[in-house]
């Protein structure tokens, strides 16, 4: 999917919702627990009850890969549900892969070459050729991370360097450099809402890659009024607040309406903003 079409999608549905699949095998509700593979069963109903109102999946990794060749199995089904019924949603693969370029190789084939998902999460910490290998698949993205929502980002994102720059905007201008935005994204926290005018100034154009919405406290009000541009140029991520929101037997109606009350408070943000 490229640029364009995700923007297309957002002015569809009025909506940026990006729903984060963190599907814990642990928490699979009860009603559930009977299947051959609870885990995909689950996201199958999340899926359908959500997407009405979801530009964007987020399956994190480490929710599948805990549960070893099984959970492989879950993330794969469940990416292939999403292709094959609702193709105009666009996929993230949140697996934070960074690693020398030949490695960096292989986790891009692993994503790509069977076309699971549009994008994966990549942390630069190693350089360009951390990501370099994913930019050479043509309409696929690369979701760097930059200023991330949680509390010890602060441990090194945050430190200033000595051009007087902090490490994520070092980050930021060396990364754009990269790519472009028409295959780069960023991670930028909600809970860094305040910040996001001055990473805006360093890559006015790409999208963002928002997590920290709902469980983790940030304001999706915040996040548009400091970082929304001409196409949105958002993806804003809830995970617990939609998926986890009842733990019953309805739990997929229940994320259903969590999602609708993001998404009209999203339509109201694009109509005010954009």
């Amino acid at each position: 999917m490229n640029k364009e079409q995700l923007f297309e999608a957002i002015k569809a549905k009025q909506s940026f919702l990006c729903v984060g699949l963190d599907t814990d095998i642990n928490m699979t509700p009860d009603c559930l627990k009977g299947s051959d593979d609870p885990q995909f069963e689950f996201n199958k109903a999340i899926i359908d009850a959500t997407a009405p109102y979801a530009v964007c999946y987020k399956p994190n990794l480490a929710f599948y890969e805990e549960n070893g060749v099984k959970g492989w199995a879950s993330f794969e089904k469940s990416c292939r549900y999403i292709r094959d019924n609702y193709p105009d949603i666009f996929i993230i693969a949140d697996a934070k892969r960074g690693d020398i370029g030949n490695t960096s190789m292989m986790y891009a084939r692993a994503f790509f070459d069977a076309n699971l998902v549009d994008a994966v999460t990549l942390a630069p910490y190693m350089g360009r050729d951390t990501v370099a290998p994913f930019l050479e698949y043509k309409g696929k993205w690369s979701v760097i991370l930059a200023l991330t929502s949680n509390a010890s980002a602060a441990d090194f994102e945050m430190q200033p360097l000595a051009n007087g720059k902090r490490v994520f905007e070092e980050v930021l201008e060396r990364s754009k450099e990269w790519g472009s935005d028409e295959n780069t994204m960023y991670v930028v926290g909600a809970t860094k809402a305040s910040m996001l005018k001055g990473v805006r100034d360093i890559v006015p154009n790409h999208f963002l890659l928002v997590p920290g919405v709902g469980a983790q406290g940030g304001s999706l009000k915040e996040v548009a009024i400091n970082g929304m541009n001409a196409q949105c140029g958002l993806l804003v991520n809830s995970s617990r607040g939609i998926i986890y929101a009842d733990k019953s037997d309805q739990f997929a109606v229940v994320a259903e309406a969590k999602a609708k009350e993001m998404q009209i408070e999203m339509s109201e943000l694009l109509n005010k903003y954009l």
